[in-house]
Protein backbone atom coordinates (compact mmCIF):
# COMPACT_ATOMS: atom_id res chain seq x y z
CA UNK A 1 0.00 0.00 0.00
CA UNK A 2 3.09 2.38 1.22
CA UNK A 3 4.57 1.21 -2.83
CA UNK A 4 1.48 2.52 -4.56
CA UNK A 5 0.70 5.72 -2.35
CA UNK A 6 4.40 6.70 -3.75
CA UNK A 7 3.92 5.66 -7.05
CA UNK A 8 1.20 7.36 -8.05
CA UNK A 9 2.42 10.69 -8.12
CA UNK A 10 5.07 9.45 -10.21
CA UNK A 11 2.46 7.91 -13.06
CA UNK A 12 0.99 10.98 -12.84
CA UNK A 13 3.91 13.28 -13.27
CA UNK A 14 4.93 11.03 -16.32
CA UNK A 15 1.08 11.31 -17.70
CA UNK A 16 0.96 14.72 -17.14
CA UNK A 17 3.81 15.48 -19.55
CA UNK A 18 2.40 12.72 -21.83
CA UNK A 19 -1.45 14.77 -22.39
CA UNK A 20 0.99 17.78 -23.07
CA UNK A 21 3.69 16.58 -24.85
CA UNK A 22 0.52 14.63 -27.49
CA UNK A 23 -0.76 18.23 -27.79
CA UNK A 24 1.97 20.91 -27.63
CA UNK A 25 5.13 19.03 -28.45
CA UNK A 26 7.46 21.88 -30.38
CA UNK A 27 10.91 20.37 -29.20
CA UNK A 28 12.60 23.30 -29.54
CA UNK A 29 15.23 24.63 -26.95
CA UNK A 30 12.91 25.67 -24.14
CA UNK A 31 10.55 22.60 -24.17
CA UNK A 32 13.72 20.66 -24.35
CA UNK A 33 15.61 22.56 -20.95
CA UNK A 34 12.04 22.37 -19.39
CA UNK A 35 11.80 18.39 -20.25
CA UNK A 36 15.55 17.59 -18.68
CA UNK A 37 14.52 20.04 -15.69
CA UNK A 38 11.32 18.52 -15.04
CA UNK A 39 13.54 14.70 -15.54
CA UNK A 40 15.96 16.06 -12.70
CA UNK A 41 12.36 16.28 -10.56
CA UNK A 42 11.19 13.17 -11.11
CA UNK A 43 14.58 11.34 -10.64
CA UNK A 44 14.65 13.47 -7.33
CA UNK A 45 10.88 11.65 -6.17
CA UNK A 46 12.50 8.35 -7.08
CA UNK A 47 15.75 9.00 -4.85
CA UNK A 48 13.80 10.62 -1.76
CA UNK A 49 11.95 7.29 -1.72
CA UNK A 50 13.94 5.86 1.10
CA UNK A 51 12.45 4.96 3.83
CA UNK A 52 9.64 6.70 4.92
CA UNK A 53 12.00 9.07 7.04
CA UNK A 54 10.66 13.05 7.46
CA UNK A 55 13.16 14.45 5.98
CA UNK A 56 12.75 12.12 2.74
CA UNK A 57 9.04 12.37 2.53
CA UNK A 58 9.54 15.80 2.42
CA UNK A 59 12.19 15.65 -0.49
CA UNK A 60 9.52 13.69 -2.01
CA UNK A 61 6.79 16.15 -1.99
CA UNK A 62 9.01 19.36 -2.96
CA UNK A 63 10.23 17.63 -5.90
CA UNK A 64 6.84 16.40 -7.42
CA UNK A 65 5.96 20.21 -6.60
CA UNK A 66 8.98 21.07 -9.05
CA UNK A 67 7.69 18.73 -11.42
CA UNK A 68 4.22 19.86 -11.53
CA UNK A 69 5.55 23.64 -11.60
CA UNK A 70 7.84 22.76 -14.56
CA UNK A 71 4.23 21.48 -16.13
CA UNK A 72 2.76 24.43 -15.24
CA UNK A 73 5.25 26.60 -16.93
CA UNK A 74 5.37 24.23 -20.11
CA UNK A 75 1.43 24.96 -20.23
CA UNK A 76 1.46 28.67 -19.76
CA UNK A 77 4.27 28.66 -22.80
CA UNK A 78 1.72 26.90 -24.56
CA UNK A 79 -0.98 29.62 -23.56
CA UNK A 80 0.82 32.69 -24.97
CA UNK A 81 1.38 30.53 -28.49
CA UNK A 82 -1.63 28.48 -29.00
CA UNK A 83 -4.79 31.03 -28.27
CA UNK A 84 -7.02 28.57 -29.60
CA UNK A 85 -6.72 26.50 -26.66
CA UNK A 86 -6.62 29.33 -23.81
CA UNK A 87 -9.73 28.08 -21.92
CA UNK A 88 -8.22 24.52 -21.84
CA UNK A 89 -4.71 25.46 -20.79
CA UNK A 90 -6.21 27.87 -17.96
CA UNK A 91 -8.57 25.22 -16.98
CA UNK A 92 -5.62 22.72 -16.74
CA UNK A 93 -3.24 25.19 -14.83
CA UNK A 94 -5.77 26.53 -12.08
CA UNK A 95 -6.35 22.73 -11.07
CA UNK A 96 -2.59 22.37 -11.06
CA UNK A 97 -1.71 24.94 -8.83
CA UNK A 98 -4.40 24.00 -6.20
CA UNK A 99 -2.92 20.63 -6.31
CA UNK A 100 0.86 21.73 -5.64
CA UNK A 101 -0.32 24.09 -3.77
CA UNK A 102 -1.66 21.21 -1.39
CA UNK A 103 1.44 19.54 -1.67
CA UNK A 104 3.46 22.35 -0.98
CA UNK A 105 1.58 23.27 2.09
CA UNK A 106 1.38 19.47 3.48
CA UNK A 107 5.45 20.01 4.56
CA UNK A 108 4.40 21.72 7.48
CA UNK A 109 2.24 19.06 8.52
CA UNK A 110 2.71 15.44 10.36
CA UNK A 111 1.60 12.69 9.40
CA UNK A 112 -1.39 11.32 8.77
CA UNK A 113 -2.09 14.76 7.89
CA UNK A 114 0.54 15.23 5.10
CA UNK A 115 -0.95 11.91 3.50
CA UNK A 116 -4.62 13.76 3.69
CA UNK A 117 -2.64 16.52 1.80
CA UNK A 118 -1.50 14.33 -0.85
CA UNK A 119 -4.53 12.57 -1.42
CA UNK A 120 -6.51 15.62 -2.23
CA UNK A 121 -4.19 16.83 -3.68
CA UNK A 122 -3.73 14.05 -6.34
CA UNK A 123 -8.04 14.07 -5.95
CA UNK A 124 -7.89 17.74 -7.41
CA UNK A 125 -4.62 16.28 -10.12
CA UNK A 126 -7.44 13.74 -11.35
CA UNK A 127 -10.61 15.26 -11.61
CA UNK A 128 -9.45 18.27 -13.70
CA UNK A 129 -9.27 16.95 -16.84
CA UNK A 130 -11.84 15.27 -16.00
CA UNK A 131 -14.33 18.20 -15.68
CA UNK A 132 -12.63 19.89 -18.20
CA UNK A 133 -13.98 17.12 -20.93
CA UNK A 134 -15.88 19.04 -23.11
CA UNK A 135 -13.35 21.76 -23.62
CA UNK A 136 -10.85 18.39 -24.50
CA UNK A 137 -13.17 17.43 -26.83
CA UNK A 138 -12.32 20.38 -28.34
CA UNK A 139 -8.70 20.20 -28.60
CA UNK A 140 -8.39 16.08 -29.13
CA UNK A 141 -5.49 14.29 -27.70
CA UNK A 142 -3.68 12.79 -31.08
CA UNK A 143 -5.32 9.16 -30.36
CA UNK A 144 -2.85 7.52 -32.80
CA UNK A 145 -0.09 8.48 -30.70
CA UNK A 146 -1.25 7.68 -27.40
CA UNK A 147 -0.85 4.01 -27.07
CA UNK A 148 2.54 4.08 -28.50
CA UNK A 149 2.92 6.70 -25.96
CA UNK A 150 0.75 4.12 -23.06
CA UNK A 151 2.98 1.23 -24.38
CA UNK A 152 6.57 2.41 -23.59
CA UNK A 153 5.59 3.46 -20.33
CA UNK A 154 4.05 -0.46 -20.05
CA UNK A 155 6.98 -1.84 -21.95
CA UNK A 156 9.61 -0.27 -19.40
CA UNK A 157 7.39 -1.66 -16.44
CA UNK A 158 7.71 -4.96 -18.03
CA UNK A 159 11.20 -4.76 -17.80
CA UNK A 160 11.32 -4.60 -13.71
CA UNK A 161 10.63 -8.24 -14.00
CA UNK A 162 13.22 -8.78 -15.63
CA UNK A 163 15.03 -6.89 -13.59
CA UNK A 164 13.02 -8.78 -10.67
CA UNK A 165 14.32 -12.28 -12.04
CA UNK A 166 17.84 -10.94 -12.47
CA UNK A 167 17.99 -9.74 -8.88
CA UNK A 168 16.61 -13.12 -7.34
CA UNK A 169 19.32 -15.05 -9.32
CA UNK A 170 22.10 -12.62 -8.31
CA UNK A 171 20.70 -13.53 -4.79
CA UNK A 172 20.48 -17.24 -4.92
CA UNK A 173 22.88 -18.09 -7.53
CA UNK A 174 22.85 -20.34 -10.59
CA UNK A 175 21.11 -23.08 -8.57
CA UNK A 176 19.26 -25.28 -10.93
CA UNK A 177 15.79 -24.43 -9.15
CA UNK A 178 16.39 -20.70 -9.46
CA UNK A 179 17.64 -20.95 -12.59
CA UNK A 180 14.52 -23.13 -14.21
CA UNK A 181 11.86 -20.75 -11.77
CA UNK A 182 13.57 -17.88 -13.18
CA UNK A 183 12.94 -18.91 -16.71
CA UNK A 184 9.33 -19.39 -16.28
CA UNK A 185 9.22 -16.11 -14.91
CA UNK A 186 10.79 -14.69 -18.09
CA UNK A 187 7.89 -16.81 -20.26
CA UNK A 188 5.23 -15.05 -17.54
CA UNK A 189 6.16 -11.86 -18.60
CA UNK A 190 6.75 -12.27 -22.03
CA UNK A 191 3.30 -13.51 -21.79
CA UNK A 192 1.93 -10.79 -20.31
CA UNK A 193 3.65 -8.72 -22.73
CA UNK A 194 1.64 -10.01 -25.47
CA UNK A 195 -1.59 -9.97 -24.72
CA UNK A 196 -1.02 -6.36 -24.03
CA UNK A 197 -0.05 -5.61 -27.26
CA UNK A 198 -2.66 -7.74 -28.76
CA UNK A 199 -4.91 -4.78 -27.26
CA UNK A 200 -3.52 -2.15 -29.85
CA UNK A 201 -5.18 -3.47 -32.67
CA UNK A 202 -7.34 -0.90 -31.94
CA UNK A 203 -7.34 2.50 -30.98
CA UNK A 204 -8.16 5.17 -27.85
CA UNK A 205 -12.08 6.28 -28.61
CA UNK A 206 -11.67 9.90 -29.19
CA UNK A 207 -14.42 12.16 -27.16
CA UNK A 208 -16.44 13.93 -29.90
CA UNK A 209 -17.30 17.83 -28.90
CA UNK A 210 -21.48 16.61 -28.18
CA UNK A 211 -20.24 13.58 -26.04
CA UNK A 212 -19.43 15.13 -22.70
CA UNK A 213 -20.29 11.91 -20.62
CA UNK A 214 -18.17 9.78 -22.99
CA UNK A 215 -16.23 7.61 -20.57
CA UNK A 216 -14.46 5.28 -22.72
CA UNK A 217 -11.14 7.78 -23.27
CA UNK A 218 -10.83 8.38 -19.62
CA UNK A 219 -11.07 4.39 -18.45
CA UNK A 220 -8.30 3.43 -21.12
CA UNK A 221 -6.25 6.01 -20.27
CA UNK A 222 -6.55 5.74 -16.00
CA UNK A 223 -6.91 2.15 -16.33
CA UNK A 224 -3.42 1.54 -17.19
CA UNK A 225 -2.41 3.17 -13.65
CA UNK A 226 -3.72 -0.10 -11.73
CA UNK A 227 -2.16 -2.47 -14.81
CA UNK A 228 1.24 -0.87 -14.35
CA UNK A 229 1.17 -1.30 -10.52
CA UNK A 230 0.05 -4.86 -11.50
CA UNK A 231 2.76 -5.42 -13.40
CA UNK A 232 5.42 -4.44 -10.69
CA UNK A 233 3.62 -6.09 -8.34
CA UNK A 234 3.86 -9.38 -10.32
CA UNK A 235 7.79 -8.71 -11.18
CA UNK A 236 8.42 -8.53 -6.84
CA UNK A 237 6.15 -11.76 -6.54
CA UNK A 238 8.61 -13.57 -9.45
CA UNK A 239 11.93 -12.37 -7.51
CA UNK A 240 10.35 -13.59 -4.00
CA UNK A 241 9.55 -17.11 -6.17
CA UNK A 242 13.07 -17.32 -7.43
CA UNK A 243 14.46 -16.80 -3.55
CA UNK A 244 12.51 -19.05 -2.04
CA UNK A 245 12.25 -22.05 -4.51
CA UNK A 246 14.34 -25.14 -2.42
CA UNK A 247 14.34 -23.13 1.26
CA UNK A 248 10.40 -22.90 2.28
CA UNK A 249 6.98 -22.33 0.97
CA UNK A 250 5.77 -19.46 -0.22
CA UNK A 251 4.23 -17.49 2.55
CA UNK A 252 0.62 -16.23 2.07
CA UNK A 253 1.89 -12.66 0.94
CA UNK A 254 4.23 -13.81 -1.11
CA UNK A 255 1.83 -16.29 -2.88
CA UNK A 256 -0.68 -13.27 -3.37
CA UNK A 257 2.02 -10.69 -4.38
CA UNK A 258 2.40 -13.05 -7.53
CA UNK A 259 -1.16 -14.48 -8.01
CA UNK A 260 -2.59 -11.08 -7.05
CA UNK A 261 -0.83 -9.45 -9.59
CA UNK A 262 -1.11 -11.32 -12.45
CA UNK A 263 -4.83 -11.71 -12.21
CA UNK A 264 -4.65 -7.85 -11.78
CA UNK A 265 -3.26 -7.86 -14.77
CA UNK A 266 -5.53 -9.75 -17.06
CA UNK A 267 -8.49 -7.73 -15.13
CA UNK A 268 -7.35 -4.80 -16.32
CA UNK A 269 -6.10 -5.68 -19.82
CA UNK A 270 -9.96 -6.84 -19.78
CA UNK A 271 -11.36 -3.16 -19.00
CA UNK A 272 -8.16 -1.71 -21.48
CA UNK A 273 -10.03 -3.88 -24.24
CA UNK A 274 -13.63 -2.57 -23.28
CA UNK A 275 -12.21 1.07 -23.35
CA UNK A 276 -10.67 0.37 -27.03
CA UNK A 277 -12.54 1.45 -30.13
CA UNK A 278 -11.97 -1.51 -32.91
CA UNK A 279 -14.04 -0.31 -35.40
CA UNK A 280 -17.19 -1.27 -36.97
CA UNK A 281 -17.15 -4.50 -38.87
CA UNK A 282 -19.21 -7.46 -36.70
CA UNK A 283 -15.53 -9.50 -37.12
CA UNK A 284 -13.65 -7.19 -35.13
CA UNK A 285 -16.74 -6.56 -32.11
CA UNK A 286 -16.57 -10.65 -31.65
CA UNK A 287 -12.76 -10.16 -31.50
CA UNK A 288 -12.85 -7.92 -28.74
CA UNK A 289 -16.20 -9.90 -26.65
CA UNK A 290 -13.53 -12.95 -26.79
CA UNK A 291 -10.52 -10.97 -25.61
CA UNK A 292 -12.31 -10.05 -22.88
CA UNK A 293 -13.97 -13.27 -21.75
CA UNK A 294 -10.93 -15.05 -21.96
CA UNK A 295 -8.32 -12.24 -20.00
CA UNK A 296 -11.32 -12.51 -17.26
CA UNK A 297 -10.80 -15.97 -17.51
CA UNK A 298 -7.12 -15.75 -17.03
CA UNK A 299 -7.67 -13.94 -13.71
CA UNK A 300 -10.21 -16.29 -12.39
CA UNK A 301 -7.66 -19.14 -13.05
CA UNK A 302 -4.78 -17.10 -11.89
CA UNK A 303 -6.27 -16.68 -8.54
CA UNK A 304 -7.94 -20.34 -8.30
CA UNK A 305 -4.36 -21.45 -8.86
CA UNK A 306 -3.30 -18.79 -5.98
CA UNK A 307 -6.12 -20.56 -3.56
CA UNK A 308 -5.55 -24.12 -4.60
CA UNK A 309 -1.87 -24.69 -4.92
CA UNK A 310 -0.85 -23.25 -1.54
CA UNK A 311 2.72 -22.13 -1.01
CA UNK A 312 4.03 -24.56 -3.64
CA UNK A 313 6.65 -22.38 -5.44
CA UNK A 314 6.95 -24.76 -8.59
CA UNK A 315 2.84 -25.21 -8.72
CA UNK A 316 1.83 -21.91 -9.16
CA UNK A 317 4.55 -21.16 -11.31
CA UNK A 318 3.87 -23.51 -14.00
CA UNK A 319 0.35 -22.92 -13.38
CA UNK A 320 0.61 -18.95 -14.06
CA UNK A 321 2.88 -19.74 -17.02
CA UNK A 322 0.67 -22.53 -18.70
CA UNK A 323 -2.21 -19.85 -17.78
CA UNK A 324 -0.42 -17.33 -19.80
CA UNK A 325 0.25 -20.03 -22.75
CA UNK A 326 -3.39 -20.55 -22.80
CA UNK A 327 -3.87 -16.65 -23.25
CA UNK A 328 -1.31 -16.01 -26.08
CA UNK A 329 -2.34 -19.14 -27.70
Amino acid sequence: LAFCGLFVPLWWAWAGFTFYADRYDTDDLGQRLLAVTQMVAVALMAASISGGEAESLTAYALAYVAARGILIVMYLRARRHVPETRELVSGYTKGMTVAAALWLVSILFPEPWRYLLWAVGLAVDFVTPYRLRRVQAKVPLDVAHLPERFGLFTILVLGESIAAVVAGLDHEGWTTGAASIAALGVLITAGLWWVYFDNHDGTVVRRRADQQKAWRPTVWIYGHLPLVVALITTAIGLEHAITAVGHHPLEAAERWLLSGGVAAVFATLALLQFATDTGESRSAAARRTWRIRLRLAGAVLVLAAGLVLGGSVWALVIALTLVCALEVG
